[in-house]
């Protein structure tokens, strides 16, 4: 016999409880809690019904991994970097971002290279067929192995799956799903979990690789986050401003690689283009004679890339004195600030600060320390850095230099964008040989020391 119970379901984090609260204990958002029924199943004795499942036991051994092809290639490097290497089959990827960020246009755009050897359905709850066929003709999208599909019911499309068996399938998006037997509307949190959980078991069940596309709620997460985190196999994540060309491309989970890649591409009339040197991209244009300018490196995965860091100190027309970060965190702006007036005696009590990181790119690397050390300094001595010196390093307590990871690769790629001076840790130049470079390297122990070299 089946019995229904009702629980309360915040549709932010996806917080659980028996009774409805205003404010949800797991996130502390406010009226976010949803009515959901749950059923389970009891035999005639009152015990849950627990079926025999030791039929499906299989031996590791025994398990067949011999795949024609693990991985399917997308014809874009830079996704491909970021997926770890292609997409795997019977993946299930989840694609985020804000709206109008390039995630359609990403996922439409690949249908180009894989519709030449494998057949794709594109199923979108958005628009009809009509409108993808006027975008896929804008982007010079021509695939005869190209399918659409207007659909919003999950069971169907999961049935249609099954029965004419594509090789890949795009669903766009997740918030537009909606299961029948659900009474909560589309986009909430039961409807989005369920399809998920639908698309996945459809996935494994036919080794189908599935792409879906989720929108953001107003904090910038994608909805329903931690409900689908831990259903999907990968959650990629588009970074950037409407207003600006570039975008990243960010893994966020990957259970088939790294989560430490980025992906770069700009968005042009006809669509996203790939930056396979985001260093070049993010350097140009850099002005040569203007204080508060200098240059970082910091590693994304296992590339190295190069990012402009300005600064601005100026006196403060207000009694407390205002910071600001843009792309880098704010709290460790504050602890290198406090550094360099402990350690070296540098007044910012009545200063603004200003911190930006060229070309909407994020510095979460402690790496970027000394940069961001010597851009403030540069502001507010008004000594000019030279535009041809790199400088990366963390910046202890005691305004020391520490050890950094992966220096050879940065100053490989320092060099290979013609860069003539390099200032860093001491200690990280253990083990490298530095007479095989061209240009300068220092290697210094104190914040006051690599002062002493700009």
């Amino acid at each position: 016999m089946a019995k229904v119970k009702s629980v309360f379901v915040c549709n932010q984090c996806g917080y659980e409880t028996s009774k409805w609260n205003g404010k949800c204990p797991g996130c502390g958002e406010w009226n976010s809690f949803e009515e959901c029924q749950t059923t389970s199943h009891k035999t005639s004795s009152g015990s849950t019904a627990i079926r025999d499942v030791s039929d499906a036991i299989l031996n590791i051994s025994d398990v067949d991994a011999s795949f024609d092809e693990v991985r399917y290639s997308t014809g874009l490097k830079e996704l491909d970097r970021v997926l770890g290497g292609g997409l795997v089959k019977g993946s299930l990827v989840l694609l985020g971002g804000e709206p109008g960020i390039g995630k359609s246009t990403l996922l439409l755009q690949i249908c180009e290279f894989m519709g030449e050897d494998h057949t794709i359905l594109y199923v979108s709850g958005e628009e009809s067929v009509r409108q993808i066929k006027l975008r896929a003709e804008r982007l010079g999208v021509k695939n005869e192995n190209l399918y659409l599909l207007a659909q919003t019911d999950c069971e169907a499309i999961c049935s249609v799956i099954t029965k004419e068996k594509p090789e890949i399938v795009i669903i766009d998006s997740i918030q537009t799903m909606s299961i029948s037997g659900i009474s909560s509307a589309q986009g909430s949190l039961s409807q989005v979990r369920e399809c998920t959980n639908m698309f996945m078991r459809t996935a494994k069940t036919e080794e189908v690789p599935i792409f879906i596309v989720g929108h953001v709620n107003k904090d910038g997460a994608i909805a329903g986050p931690k409900v689908m985190e831990h259903i999907v196999d990968c959650v990629l994540y588009f970074e950037g401003q409407r207003d600006l060309s570039y975008r990243i491309l960010r893994a966020v989970k990957n259970r088939f690689g790294s989560t430490n890649e980025i992906g770069v591409f700009e968005m042009v009339n006809k669509g996203l283009v790939q930056v396979e040197n985001p260093s070049m991209m993010l350097l140009s244009g850099r002005p040569t004679d203007v204080s508060g300018c200098c240059v970082a490196c910091v590693m994304e995965g296992s590339r190295p890339i190069m990012a402009e860091v300005q600064a601005l100190v100026s006196k403060s027309g207000f009694t407390a004195p205002r910071r600001t970060c843009t792309g880098f965190d704010y709290n460790r702006m504050a602890i290198i600030i406090a550094v360099l007036e402990k350690r070296l005696g540098f007044y910012f009590g009545g200063l603004d600060v200003y911190i930006n990181i060229v070309g909407g790119f994020k510095l979460d690397e402690p790496a970027a320390d000394l940069s961001i050390a010597l851009a403030l300094y540069s502001s507010l001595t008004d000594k000019l850095v030279n535009d041809k010196t790199i400088a990366f390093g963390e910046i202890g307590l005691g305004g020391e230099l520490r050890n950094i990871s992966h220096a050879e690769q940065r100053l490989s790629e320092a060099e290979r964008m013609g860069f003539e001076k390099c200032i860093l840790p001491a200690q990280s130049l253990k083990g490298i040989d530095i007479s095989r470079y061209s240009m300068k390297i220092v290697g210094v122990r104190t914040i006051k020391q690599a002062f002493n070299e700009v």
